[in-house]
């Protein structure tokens, strides 16, 4: 597994969209946040692929591929950090010469959802390391929470370092509207519960441990056991020891869950995974359906003879802990408290 370079002020960020846009009206706050990144002392360089959103995309998926390539190869360049995610990433994936950046020296991406596409088969595929975090639009330069305000104490880490991030005293219900409130920052106000999935309510206790890969469920799920994303293979090139999968909902319904996960169970994904860690459900709380998430993940994942971890601070509902694909994790919860371990080694 290799690390970027820490992300130190002075860096480069390229701000470019892998998959949604953003339209004008949300140009104010674009500008925001990227001003944020340079309060920093960032360097930021703009793609082409970022103001316009036209058929749920930033441009043509040749487009968007030619310059996320141009990116992830330029030296100049320390990080790529994509506005937000968006529903169409995959397309962008036979358009990548993954075998060209498992040779070139590996640069940040960073986010989550849709971008969580790309940034785990770099992990996979090429040993890049990178980092599931908070979008950039959410990233107001005022958010002071320790796990949004962890991530860049994170990328900023030398190898063989570690950093260890307790859960979240609250999340937050429903994501701002920043082309209305440009200004918007994170409203937390229900109380965060990490709970273990387990036929014996006395199981209060876990601990687990591995190398950390994971996403968005909803494209994760379409594309593992394929040659973009085969956690097995992963395990045997870059964790022996074994993985630690986390995932997040953002819309499926409870059975089109269901299925996803059956799918991953046919591939044998969990099969090399030593814990799961579910975020919170982005999605309706049952889609008018007689079951709920939770309940899906009980019947598909119930008999996994590895820990299950549910409503975790992964995800669509914040705050999202940042998770560092590649690196070595410790997962330990007690009596509903629960902090993770990351070290880059």
């Amino acid at each position: 597994m290799r690390y970027p370079s820490p992300l130190v002020p002075g860096c480069t960020i390229a701000v470019t969209a892998l998959s949604a846009g953003v339209p004008e009206d949300f140009h104010v706050r674009l500008d925001l946040v990227i001003q944020g990144l340079r309060d920093r002392g960032f360097k930021v360089l703009e793609g082409h692929c970022l103001r316009e959103n036209a058929g749920h995309v930033s441009a043509p998926a040749p487009m968007r591929a030619k310059e996320l390539m141009a990116f992830l190869l330029d030296d100049r360049v320390d990080a790529i950090l994509p506005p937000w995610g968006g529903e169409l990433a995959m397309e962008l994936l036979p358009l990548l010469d993954l075998n060209l950046l498992r040779h070139a020296k590996p640069k940040w991406l960073i986010g989550f959802s849709d971008i969580s596409t790309i940034s785990s088969v770099l992990t996979a595929r090429c040993g890049w390391a990178s980092l599931h975090c908070a979008n950039l639009m959410q990233l107001h330069p005022a958010v002071t929470d320790p796990l949004n305000s962890a991530i860049f104490s994170l990328l900023s880490l030398p190898a063989g370092e570690s950093l260890t991030l307790q859960q979240s005293s609250c999340y937050e219900v429903a994501s701002a509207n920043y082309g209305k409130d440009p200004e918007a920052q994170f409203a937390f106000t229900q109380p965060t519960r990490w709970t273990v999935l387990s036929a014996n309510d006395a199981a209060k206790s876990v601990a687990f441990s591995g190398r950390l890969i994971g996403g968005c469920l909803d494209t994760m799920g379409l594309i593992s056991g394929t040659e973009y994303l085969n956690l097995p293979q992963m395990k045997a090139q870059y964790a022996q020891d074994g993985l630690i999968l986390f995932l997040e909902n953002a819309e499926l319904s409870p059975t089109a869950m269901a299925r996803v996960l059956m799918a991953m169970k046919f591939n044998g994904v969990f099969d090399a995974v030593n814990g799961v860690m579910f975020g919170r459900d982005g999605s309706p709380l049952s889609h008018g359906k007689s079951l709920s998430h939770s309940q899906v993940i009980q019947q598909v994942l119930g008999d996994l003879s590895v820990p299950v971890i549910l409503d975790a601070d992964i995800g669509h509902l914040a705050p999202n802990m940042p998770l560092m694909n590649g690196a070595v994790a410790e997962v330990q919860m007690t009596n509903g408290k629960a902090w993770v371990q990351q070290t880059l080694k």
